[in-house]
C-alpha cells in the first residue's frame, strides 16, 4: 500500500508578514504605570540591576524591553558610538527621572561593576562570544542576541563558561517559539506522524569585504568596535547595524556576520529544530548542493531525519510520514512576558531558559557547518559530540576564527 506524507509550513498570509515585518523592528519604548512605580513594584532591593552592551537596532530594543520590566533596575550602558550611547543613557535617565545611568564606551567598565546582576548583549557577531565568556567570568546573567555565536569554537566556549560559573545564558531568538510555536505545536501533537523532512528558507552566506576607507567620524571608537576581528578601514557600511545583507551593513561581511545563515538562520533553523523535536542534536553529515543530484544543502539528522537548506522555497516546511504516534508535552516559556520575562523568571530562579545557550549552541552548529560546507564545497562528517569533523583538517580548521589581541576566549 502506497504511504502518504502530510505536509504542514509555516507559510505567512500577507496579515502575517506584515506582523512579521514589523516585529523585526526594534521594539518601542514603552512605559507602563507599574514600571514608572505604581502597583507591586519590587523594592529596589529586590530588583535584578541591569545593563547593555551594544545599543544600536537590536540592543535599543532590548533595552525598551528591559526598562519597561518592574523587577529591573536599569543602571549601565555601553557602545562604541557615542551618539548611539547618549541616546541610550537619556531613555534610561527619563524613565527613572534622574541622570544616574552610567555610559561606557569600553564593556570592560561595565563588567567591573559588582552591583550589575545581568546585561544584555546585542553587539555585531563577531563580539558576542567575548561579552558573554567575560560576562560570566565576572558573575553576570546574560540576555545575548542571536545569532549567539560567530563560530562553533566560540559558541562551546560560551557554553563552557555559563557551566563553569554558573550563569543564566539565554539566546535572544524569540522567533523560535513566537513564529514557529504554533507549527511546532501541531508536530509535537502528532499530526503529521514522524518527521521526515524539513525545509528552512533563509539567506546565503556572508562575503568578503573589499570597501575602501574612509575617515572615522568623530564619536566612533573604530578600534573598539574592530575588536577581535581582523584590522581593517573604516567604512559606513562596516559598521552600519541596518538589516541589510545585500553589502550595507555588517551583516553582509564575513569578518563579523555569517549573512543571512546565522542571522535570520538562528531563528529559521532553531525554529525547525524546535519543531522536529531535534534541539538536542547535532547532523552527522553536511552535504552541499552540487548542481546535479543534491538540489539543497542537507543535513542529516540520526534516524534518517533530513534539513534542508532551501532558499525560496517557503518559510519552514515539515514533511511526515502520516504514521501514529502519541503527543509529546510542549514546552514554552517560563514567567511571563515573552522571551524577556522568561529571561528574568530564570535569573530569579536560576533554572534553564527556553533558549539556554547550549541549545541555542545546538542550533548555531548547524549554521555554522552549512557555511563551511558550502566554503569547501564538499560533504562534511560531523560528530555532534566531540564537535569535531572526524579526519578532515580543513573543516576543522574553519570551526574557529583567528582573534586580534588581546581579545581571547
Amino acid at each position: 500500500m502506497k504511504k502518504t506524507s502530510t505536509i504542514l509550513n509555516s507559510a505567512m498570509n500577507r496579515r502575517g508578514l506584515l506582523k512579521s515585518a514589523v516585529a523585526s523592528i526594534p521594539v518601542p519604548y514603552i512605559l507602563t504605570s507599574t514600571a514608572l512605580g505604581a502597583g507591586d513594584t519590587p523594592a529596589a532591593s529586590e530588583r535584578i540591576v541591569m545593563g547593555g552592551i551594544g545599543i544600536g537596532n537590536m540592543g535599543g530594543g532590548d533595552q525598551g524591553a528591559f526598562l519597561g520590566r518592574d523587577e529591573v533596575q536599569y543602571v549601565a550602558v555601553c557602545d562604541v558610538r557615542k551618539d548611539v550611547r547618549e541616546r541610550a543613557k537619556g531613555r534610561v535617565d527619563g524613565r527613572y527621572g534622574n541622570k544616574d545611568c552610567a555610559a561606557y564606551n569600553d564593556f570592560r567598565e561595565l563588567m567591573a561593576r559588582d552591583d550589575i546582576d545581568a546585561i544584555h548583549c546585542a553587539t555585531p557577531d563577531h563580539w558576542h562570544g567575548i561579552v558573554v565568556v567575560r560576562a560570566c567570568e565576572a558573575g553576570k546573567d546574560v540576555y545575548c542576541q542571536k545569532p549567539e555565536s560567530i563560530c562553533v569554537r566560540e559558541g562551546r566556549a560560551m557554553v563552557n563558561a555559563a557551566r563553569k560559573y554558573g550563569r543564566v545564558v539565554s539566546g535572544g531568538s524569540q522567533r523560535v517559539l513566537g513564529d514557529y510555536g504554533g507549527l511546532a505545536r501541531k508536530v509535537w501533537a502528532g499530526e503529521v506522524g514522524n518527521v521526515k523532512e524539513v525545509f528552512v528558507n533563509v539567506g546565503g552566506p556572508s562575503k568578503e569585504c573589499n570597501l575602501e576607507g574612509e575617515p572615522v567620524p568623530d564619536g566612533i571608537d573604530w578600534e573598539m568596535w574592530l575588536g577581535p576581528a581582523p584590522y581593517a578601514p573604516y567604512h559606513p557600511y562596516r559598521i552600519s547595524g541596518s538589516f541589510s545583507i545585500n553589502g550595507k551593513s555588517w551583516r553582509s561581511w564575513r569578518d563579523y556576520s555569517g549573512g543571512g545563515m546565522t542571522d535570520w538562520g538562528a531563528h529559521k533553523f532553531g525554529g525547525a529544530m524546535f519543531v522536529a523535536d531535534i534541539r538536542d542534536q547535532g547532523p552527522t553529515e553536511v552535504i552541499p548542493p552540487d548542481g546535479k543530484d543534491v538540489k539543497y544543502l542537507t543535513y542529516m539528522f540520526p534516524g534518517g531525519l533530513k534539513l534542508y537548506h532551501s532558499p525560496g522555497k517557503g518559510n519552514v516546511d515539515v514533511v511526515g510520514d502520516n504514521q501514529s504516534v502519541p503527543a509529546k508535552p510542549f514546552p514554552s516559556y517560563k514567567g511571563k512576558g515573552g522571551i524577556y520575562g522568561d529571561f528574568l523568571h530564570c535569573v530569579r530562579t536560576r533554572q534553564k531558559p527556553f533558549r539556554d545557550i547550549e541549545r541555542a549552541h545546538k542550533t548555531m552548529c548547524v549554521c555554522h557547518l552549512g557555511l563551511i560546507a558550502y566554503q569547501l564545497g564538499r560533504p562534511l562528517k560531523w560528530d555532534a559530540d566531540k564537535e569535531t569533523c572526524p579526519g578532515d583538517e580543513a573543516a576543522n580548521r574553519l570551526l574557529d576564527r583567528p582573534r586580534r589581541e588581546p581579545w581571547t576566549i
